[in-house]
């Protein structure tokens, strides 16, 4: 009971204001997936065992040290398996899904306008992919990394980042990509709806114990597994202990999906700091690829 009280008074502190405290360095890193396999349809959680044979499964099978596999590994994997952080661990609720509605675990289908939309964006990356940098991803060009957020998702490494809290702001840094989201906590109203930006224009509130972060005004340049500029996001930060955050998002774009989603992630609380990602400064390969490119053509019979 004694304990019980101190992770409660815990996970309940506040910061100068009245507010929870969220500050910290946080991990999202898992190998739980977003989306629930084929091969475990049905299958809401895993037993004590199933996940321990399913862990072992995965970090094998990740591990691109195994160089017999794939004549071309030197190449085409580009990092030894120390570099990549993609996690060892399914999450606490031991789910195999980290989508939790829909109920089978899965993005709900695209509409068909949605459709035609990523289909028409594949061909003009299929045609133009290497014309210049604004052909390639938003990754490769240090614009965005699409798993960093928001939402922010497990990925294959840099799966942390900083909460900073004041009475009238919080701000999130993520590591990958180094992006800063500033949130206001005033009150006030969306920017118009004729300003776009990248991760979107995010505003803060507080309902209990629980952060509400809401997100509008993407750019129609920004796609979150098939979303376009009218996605609003809806994410909820709550401290359930002294080490564990538990991340909750909701993906509603009408225009993209038949229907909202949503996902859960508990996030555990790490040690920093956080280095810097300095993704322009090395970023040799966008050089490389579009020299690449060009030396390709210049091969070709005229």
């Amino acid at each position: 009971m004694i304990r019980a009280c101190v992770l409660l008074t815990f996970a309940m502190a506040a910061i100068a204001g009245g507010q929870p405290d969220l500050q910290g360095i946080w991990s999202n890193a898992t190998i739980t997936p977003l989306e629930r396999p084929n091969d475990l349809a049905g299958k809401t959680t895993f037993t004590a065992e199933e996940a321990a044979a399913y862990e072992k499964q995965v970090v094998e099978r990740n591990n691109v040290d195994h160089r017999s596999k794939n004549a071309e590994a030197d190449v085409t994997l580009g990092y030894n398996d120390f570099w990549w952080d993609r996690g060892t661990k399914v999450i606490s609720s031991r789910r195999t899904s980290l989508i939790v509605e829909p109920s089978d675990g899965r993005i709900p289908a695209l509409t068909p306008e949605g459709q035609k939309r990523v289909q028409d964006a594949r061909a003009r990356t299929a045609e133009h992919s290497t014309d210049g940098p604004e052909g390639r991803s938003l990754p490769e060009r240090c614009i965005l990394w699409t798993t960093a957020g928001p939402p922010m998702l497990p990925g294959p490494y840099n799966n942390n980042f900083q909460i900073f809290e004041t009475r009238d702001q919080v701000v999130i840094l993520n590591e990958m990509i180094h992006d800063a989201r500033v949130i206001p906590l005033d009150g006030s109203p969306h920017l118009a709806s004729n300003v776009r930006l990248w991760m979107g224009d995010s505003r803060g509130h507080w309902e209990g114990h629980t952060l509400v972060v809401d997100t509008t005004n993407f750019s129609g340049k920004f796609s979150f597994r098939g979303s376009d500029e009218n996605l609003h996001l809806t994410e909820r930060f709550t401290r359930v202990s002294p080490d564990t955050l538990l991340y909750e998002f909701t993906v509603d774009d009408p225009t993209a999906f038949t229907r909202p989603w949503t996902a859960q992630i508990p996030v555990t609380k790490t040690k920093g700091p956080i280095f810097e990602y300095a993704c322009h400064e090395g970023n040799y390969a966008m050089t490389d690829i579009l020299a690449g490119a060009r030396a390709a053509e210049h091969r070709e019979p005229k």
